[in-house]
């Protein structure tokens, strides 16, 4: 009952629109079609709708190219059922979307991105295809040289509904550092080039449900790292399908997470792997595409984490159900030090696909406390040998936070506890599928494990 009321009191707080303006792009000159640049039409409309004191631009049934498009205070961008935004296939045309973050030229850039505003929304059935797959954006080592497709940075009061989001360049959306941010119903769809998470989300008051997210990257991903924590946050009734991690709290974790409630979703592997194919390059993993961690809780770079709860999960196609990890990749941020603590996970039911089984693991000095695991049921391959039990686990205090950077096989058929503190198991099952020869739970250098 309080997750309800607190959702229903977050989503009470939708922005108004004062305006009632209406223009269609038509009307300031956009024409359908794909050879030709539709932004400044759409610019226009956008900025005499906010210059009127809001309103609605609407882009009726059709495709049109556009570059990138700056959303402005009081506007919301609709899409007709049939529109598509098609984004320009030019790196060039993105420059003018790089904010100016903290007085320095920010790397990421987007076909719709807004700085500073409030009462924003982009809407309806329609569709925005950012052709990230096209050569132009073929630039692994440069992710700044990719644009994502909507990018809102400082805002306040913004509203993502029922909208399809495709074939992003880089992360399909980002939201640092705004305030009361509201997304539901929304599919996303994107396995065209590295780095395509679903989401990412460093805000606060922030409340997503409803929505579908078929990515080669991190599904639903939230970050710290805009100066502040990513705070009070409510996932529900989302299907999360990825190649990497599909409910991850991490890796940029310079501030930390505190508040966050994630329910009612489904994990499975990707619709399509285009990149990973874990299965060729990791050892164990028993179907070709499959998600590397259900849900992964990492605090590496300084930040903290603590009042984190997730609960009603079901997992197919992955690797490691559960990861949850503290380390030290960065110094850090707070006089305090870095910590994690009062993380429940209840209600998983998962069938895994590898022999990196579920683990909560430190560093030495850093103990993550206060870890609740209850009505968890994990059904894994099995197959794990004796030798498998003696192989060293490393340590990797400054590795990027992965299941794999713990190996490709873990001591524990079902969970491997290291460096943790008042970690409480209650119903937790483990199933196999064939044989396993090590031990179910192993623990090491802990306090008050308590099992149940």
């Amino acid at each position: 009952m309080k997750k309800v009321f607190v959702i229903a009191a977050l989503l009470a707080a939708l922005p108004v629109f004062a305006g009632n303006r209406n223009i269609d792009i038509t009307r300031t000159g956009a024409k359908a079609g794909l050879d030709r640049d539709n932004a400044p039409a759409i610019q226009k409309a956008i900025d005499r709708v906010s210059i009127a004191g809001g309103g609605t631009v609407t882009v009726p049934p059709g495709e049109f190219l556009t570059g990138p498009i700056e959303l402005k205070s009081g506007v919301e961008l609709h899409l007709d059922m049939g529109a598509r935004l098609v984004g320009v296939a030019d790196t060039a045309a993105y420059a003018k979307a790089h904010m100016t973050v903290k007085g320095k030229r920010s790397k990421f850039s987007s076909l719709i991105y807004a700085q500073g505003q409030e009462n924003i929304a982009v809407t309806g059935l329609g569709t925005i295809d950012g052709q990230g797959g096209d050569p132009a954006f073929k630039i692994k080592d440069d992710p700044g040289g990719r644009p994502m497709l909507i990018l809102m940075r400082d805002c306040k009061n913004v509203v993502i509904k029922d909208i399809r989001l495709e074939n992003s360049a880089h992360w399909v959306q980002f939201y640092p550092n705004c305030e009361g941010l509201r997304v539901s119903g929304i599919k996303v769809r994107s396995h065209c080039n590295y780095n395509n998470d679903g989401i990412d989300i460093d805000s606060k008051d922030v409340v997503v449900t409803g929505c579908i997210f078929d990515c080669e990257d991190d599904a639903i991903c939230l970050k710290s790292l805009s100066g502040d924590f990513c705070e009070n946050v409510t996932i529900t009734n989302c299907i999360a399908a990825s190649n990497c991690n599909a409910i991850k709290l991490g890796t940029s974790s310079a501030y930390g997470f505190r508040n966050v409630n994630i329910s009612n979703i489904t994990v499975r592997g990707a619709s399509e792997d285009n990149i990973r194919h874990w299965s060729t390059k990791v050892k164990g993993v028993t179907k070709p595409i499959t998600v590397i961690s259900g849900i992964a809780i990492e605090t590496v770079d300084g930040g903290i984490c603590e009042n984190i709860n997730v609960s009603n999960i079901s997992m197919v196609d992955v690797q490691t159900p559960i990861f949850i990890r503290l380390a030290r990749r960065e110094e850090a941020t707070f006089p305090c030090g870095s910590y994690m603590r009062g993380i429940t996970i209840s209600g998983v039911t998962a069938v895994s696909e590898s022999f990196m089984s579920s683990s909560i693991t430190g560093v030495p000095g850093m103990y993550p406390e206060n870890i609740y695991l209850s009505d968890i049921d994990i059904t894994s391959p099995g197959g794990g040998t004796e030798d498998m039990i003696s192989i060293p686990v490393p340590e990797a205090e400054t590795k990027y936070p992965e299941n794999r950077c713990l190996g490709q096989t873990l001591p524990a058929s079902g969970l491997y506890i290291r460096h943790a503190k008042n970690v409480y198991l209650s119903n937790v099952r483990f199933h196999f599928r064939a044989p396993d020869a090590r031990p179910l739970i192993i623990t090491d250098d802990c306090t008050d494990i308590v099992q149940n």
